[in-house]
C-alpha cells in the first residue's frame, strides 16, 4: 500500500494533474470576479473549489503518509501545507481574509514546476545582498529626498512638499514613469537648472543601483547553474567508476572461469 502510494503522488502524470488543476483553478478565480459569470456559475463555482481543496487535501495527507517527519522539513511541503491550511479556514463572518486569501493556491504551481523553484532559491540566495543595495537605495533617496523638498517644496508642493511626497515623486521618477513631461519638465519652467538635479538621480538610481540588483540575481542563477552541472559531471563520473569496478569484477570472473575450466580439462 505504502509503495502504490508513493508511486502515485512521485509520478509526472499526478504531478501534471495537479498543476493542471492549479492553472483551471486559477482560471475559474479570474472569472469569479465578474459579476455576471460569478451571478449565473456561483454553485459551479463553489462545488468545483471544494473539489479543488478536497483534492489538495488528500495530496498534502499522502504526502506526509509518505514521507513522514521530512515532510515538515522540507520548506517546499511546508509552503504546500500552509496554502492548504489556509484553504481549509471557513469564510464565514469575521474570516473574510481568508476567502480572499485562497488565491494563495495558485502559488502552488511554483512547487510543482522545477524551473520556478530554481527562480525562487535564486531570489533567496541573494537576499543579503539585495537587502544591502536596498539599504544603500534607502539612503540615496533620503538625502535626494531632502534636498528637492528644500529645493522644490515651495513652489511645487503638491510633489515635494513633504518629505514622504518627495519620496513618492522621486520613487516615480526613478520608474520612469512620466518623469520628463509630467514633472521635470514643468519645474525646469520655474528652475532652468533643475536637470541638473534629476539627471545624475535618475542615472544614479534607474541605471546604477536598480541594475546592480538584477546583476546580483543573475549571478546568482549563474552559480546554481554551474553547481548543477558540476553535480551532473560528478555523477556521471561516480558512474564511470562504478561500470569500470563492474567491468573489472567481470574479467576477474571470467579468469577464474578459465582457470575453472582448464583445470577441469587437465
Amino acid at each position: 500500500m505504502y509503495q502504490k502510494i508513493r508511486s502515485l503522488v512521485e509520478s509526472q502524470k499526478f504531478q501534471n494533474f495537479i498543476m493542471g488543476l492549479i492553472i483551471l483553478n486559477g482560471i475559474t478565480m479570474g472569472l469569479e470576479t465578474s459579476k455576471s459569470f460569478a451571478a449565473d456559475y456561483h454553485t459551479f463555482f463553489e462545488l468545483f473549489n471544494a473539489a479543488v481543496v478536497t483534492i489538495f487535501t488528500i495530496e498534502i495527507i499522502m504526502r506526509i503518509y509518505i514521507h513522514r517527519v521530512s515532510f515538515f522539513k522540507d520548506p517546499w511541503s511546508l509552503f504546500d501545507f500552509t496554502i492548504v491550511a489556509i484553504s481549509l479556514v471557513p469564510a464565514g463572518a469575521g474570516y473574510e481574509i481568508f476567502r480572499v486569501l485562497r488565491v494563495l493556491r495558485l502559488f502552488r504551481i511554483i512547487t510543482v514546476v522545477p524551473q520556478m523553484r530554481k527562480i525562487i532559491a535564486a531570489l533567496l540566495s541573494v537576499i543579503p545582498g539585495i537587502i544591502s543595495i536596498a539599504g544603500l537605495l534607502t539612503l540615496f533617496f533620503y538625502i535626494f529626498a531632502i534636498m528637492s523638498t528644500q529645493l522644490y517644496g515651495e513652489k511645487f508642493p503638491e510633489w515635494f512638499g513633504t518629505l514622504g511626497e518627495s519620496f513618492y515623486t522621486l520613487f516615480q521618477i526613478m520608474t520612469l514613469e512620466s518623469w520628463s513631461m509630467g514633472i521635470v519638465r514643468p519645474i525646469m519652467e520655474v528652475y532652468p537648472l533643475a536637470w541638473t538635479f534629476f539627471i545624475p538621480f535618475i542615472f544614479m538610481a534607474t541605471f546604477i543601483i536598480v541594475n546592480l540588483i538584477i546583476a546580483i540575481v543573475v549571478d546568482a542563477m549563474n552559480e546554481m547553474n554551474a553547481n548543477e552541472e558540476e553535480h551532473i559531471i560528478e555523477e556521471f563520473h561516480a558512474s564511470e567508476d562504478a561500470t569500470k569496478d563492474e567491468i573489472k569484477a567481470l574479467r576477474s570472473d571470467i579468469r577464474e572461469l578459465k582457470e575453472l575450466v582448464s583445470s577441469m580439462k587437465a
